[in-house]
């Protein structure tokens, strides 16, 4: 595993636990408006993985979970390992995903090593712009979604709120891809520490409260549970 940081506690990242992140260096997406630049673009020292595990096997009376984020968890080839190790020591593991790799996810629900799934949904999946997502289809995204569905693993959509990606059309077309039962979080975001700076001087902005809430009604009226976070 490629670590680039480790959060020691958090009771906000997963539903219900206490529990410490583990960030991942590398990731297969370009957003200009990520705020953990340097992991996507592997400029952090890498922690050693020894460590990392011997601070959590030590924590384990405190902490109820441990939270897989990144950059991008699923480009490590030894993911299903750590989360088995994880799961050893008594574990519950949520996976932070960007939902690109749908062959990984679904073989860590095969192996039972994944309690709750986050996903970002970072546009309308059937218009992922590719220069933005290179590589990554919109029928990834979907399948990925059709996976959580599959395996009933708990799980969560995120959707970061940045203009040209999301407005009420995409939305419509996020609201249409995902399940009627799942919730939606619309997701502030930070201006500051972004991998392409000038994208919010020219082309992109993050959305304003009102327009999150205009986006909430929307989604209200399609019964769909939504909360702006």
């Amino acid at each position: 595993m490629l670590l680039g940081a480790l959060q020691k506690t958090t009771m906000l990242d997963f539903p219900g636990k206490v529990s410490a992140i583990v960030f991942t260096q590398g990731c297969n997406f370009l957003c200009p408006y990520c705020h953990n630049s340097g992991l996507v673009m592997c400029g952090q020292e890498a922690l050693a993985l020894a460590d990392v595990l011997a601070f959590l096997a030590q924590r384990k009376r405190f902490l109820e979970g441990v939270v897989i984020t990144g950059g991008e968890p699923t480009l490590q080839d030894d993911l299903p390992s750590f989360c088995s190790v994880l799961k050893s020591i008594g574990y519950a593991v949520k996976l932070d995903t960007n939902g690109s790799k749908p062959d990984v996810l679904r073989r860590l629900l095969q192996l039972d090593l994944l309690d709750y799934v986050a996903m970002d949904v970072k546009a309308d999946p059937r218009q992922y712009p590719k220069k933005i997502f290179p590589g990554s289809l919109g029928e990834s995204i979907i399948e990925s979604m059709t996976i959580l569905s599959e395996f009933q693993v708990p799980h969560e959509f995120r959707i970061p709120c940045v203009a040209p990606f999301v407005d009420a059309d995409s939305f419509q077309g996020i609201l249409e891809a995902t399940q009627s039962r799942i919730p939606l979080f619309l997701q502030t975001v930070r201006l500051e520490r972004v991998l392409e700076p000038d994208f919010f001087t020219e082309t992109g902005r993050a959305l304003e409260r009102g327009e999150m809430e205009t986006l909430k009604r929307q989604a209200d009226a399609c019964g769909r549970t939504c909360t702006i976070r």
